[in-house]
């Protein structure tokens, strides 16, 4: 790298190399990257994996500029639950995308949750005519979405599934795959650093098998177009040797680790805790149950070593790895049986997530002059940019959307207390 010339200053300047002679280039593949994504690609079962060295943001952008470029131009309209991550949003706001927003059928009061069904996809598809279904699943608190019947929905119709699977790289390498490849997405994502042993940024993005072939043709120009010209080798390197270890030892690591977790959630239930969520990699405690805030469980957590994924006010994530030890699972174990629970009535009900209503596209608000007023002065006012309480929360107002009542009760109970306007 020239600023450092490999030179020893922070210990790994011998690796952080650039586009130089033999190293290939991230967005024009040929030599070493190519071959070791055409590993990964054997791994996943994919036809096409491309790395990204900017994590799954990357790759949830270029997924839809890909849909894009198969619209041929033409504004396209994208169907998606409203637990998308900041990213998808930024990318409808690039690329001047519609979004027909899919609700369950009953309300949602967790700031992380609002996974839909394969029926509430058909009846918007039956309804709506749409480019593309967008899904995140697993989702932040470890529920998976039916990505096999969803996947039917859209071949009835004829359009493609495209799944934010950013937390869910192992799950190829369970047993039975749950992976998004092997239930039918067209496209999907994975976060390597989440649950692979990846630098942090490492991502991949995967084209099924029956994804159409103009997918493949398009797809490192259009993550070019998102991308930095300078990603990242010491990233790349790390996803090469996770090339490695999935196609190696990492299954037999996985397995064991599951049913270790799987034992380590029963202790904790055993001890009086509210687990919630069927993926089998997360460990996510329902804390508001026992009377303490997911916030304060997390501190208490933290006295023992133990930092959690993620906490807010009902919930904390914990996410273990093969390479948590024994001893780290023990130590869990007796956070939680000596960590006291109030069993008391936190707080009264949530209020809901509501539905939005749209004033205008999300572009044209986003790109609006606009100006930031205090929330209980908004109501009634458009919102400028998207307002979540926190990544990877649900946005509780989209650009573009009229903000009520309802919205400013949800935002000052998330201690929001500014807003962009129109």
């Amino acid at each position: 790298m020239p600023g450092h010339k490999g030179q020893k200053f922070h210990g790994l300047e011998a690796l952080d190399i650039t586009e130089i002679k033999g190293a290939d280039y991230l967005f024009e593949a040929e030599g070493i990257i190519a071959q070791s994504e055409a590993k990964m690609a054997k791994a996943y079962g994919s036809r096409r994996t491309f790395y990204s060295a900017e994590g799954s943001s990357l790759c949830i952008k270029a997924m839809l500029g890909i849909v894009c470029r198969s619209g041929q131009g033409k504004k396209i309209t994208v169907a998606a639950p409203r637990n998308v991550h900041k990213a998808f949003i930024n990318a409808c706001i690039l690329l001047d995308i519609d979004v027909e927003w899919i609700y369950p059928k009953g309300e949602f009061t967790s700031i992380c949750a609002g996974s839909v069904t394969p029926e509430e996809v058909e009846k918007v598809l039956a309804e709506t005519e749409v480019d593309c279904v967008y899904v995140t699943s697993p989702d932040y608190l470890g529920d998976l979405s039916d990505i096999k019947g969803m996947s039917e929905v859209c071949r009835k119709y004829s359009v493609p599934l495209l799944c934010d699977n950013a937390h869910g790289a192992y799950l190829k390498f369970l047993p039975e795959s749950l992976h998004p490849m092997d239930l039918g997405a067209d496209m999907c994502c994975d976060s390597a650093h989440k649950t692979l042993p990846c630098y942090t940024g490492g991502a991949m993005l995967h084209i099924s098998n029956h994804a159409p072939a103009n997918y493949d043709d398009c797809a490192k120009e259009i993550m070019s177009m998102f991308g930095s010209t300078s990603p990242s080798y010491l990233i790349m390197e790390s996803l090469d040797l996770c090339a490695d270890y999935v196609n190696g030892d990492f299954p037999r690591d996985l397995e064991r680790t599951v049913e270790r977790v799987r034992v380590c959630k029963d202790r904790i239930t055993a001890f009086g805790w509210h687990t919630t969520g069927e993926e089998p990699m997360k460990i996510t405690i329902a804390a508001y149950k026992s009377g303490i805030t997911g916030d304060d469980l997390a501190d208490r957590l933290r006295e023992y070593g133990i930092e959690p994924e993620y906490s807010d006010t009902q919930y904390v994530v914990l996410m273990p790895s093969p390479f948590n030890s024994e001893e780290d699972f023990l130590k869990l174990e007796k956070a939680f049986s000596e960590i006291k629970q109030p069993r008391i009535r936190l707080f009264g009900d949530l209020p809901a997530i509501p539905k939005g209503i749209k004033r205008m596209g999300i572009r044209q608000a986003a790109f609006s002059a606009q100006h930031a007023v205090n929330v209980e002065d908004a109501c009634g006012l458009i919102c400028a940019m998207t307002v979540t309480s926190c990544q990877p929360s649900v946005p509780v107002a989209v650009s573009g959307e009229e903000i009520t009542p309802q919205v400013i009760k949800i935002l000052k109970n998330y201690g929001i207390e500014r807003i962009n306007v129109l």
